[in-house]
């Protein structure tokens, strides 16, 4: 199983605009092939550590790289990322492992 963590950071203010759009991504993705979980979160306003009010951090369990792989060049996907270009600021992807 290979498990994801990705930071999506939003233009300052834009983070509700992000998520609505990311939202309507989430039947498309559960979908896949060998998506086991994929979903978005925010801090917890008690955390100490925050991402921040602009980040989106999203948490996905895929069965095996190779469908990862499709996931990020899926259709649904690349017309997402131009769909959000303008809002998005930055994305970090983390890419991990049960150890």
């Amino acid at each position: 199983m290979i498990q994801l963590v990705a930071v999506l950071t939003a233009h300052p203010g834009k983070r509700d605009a992000l998520l609505a759009r990311f939202k309507q991504l989430l039947p498309v993705v559960h979908a896949e092939d060998g998506c086991i979980e994929y979903f978005p979160t925010v801090d917890l306003d008690s955390s100490p550590d925050k991402f921040g009010s602009d980040a989106i951090v999203v948490i996905e369990k895929w069965e095996t790289k190779a469908q990862l792989d499709a996931h990020g060049v899926a259709p649904h996907m690349s017309a997402f990322r131009a769909d959000v270009k303008e809002i998005l600021a930055k994305a970090e992807i983390f890419m991990l492992r049960e150890v």
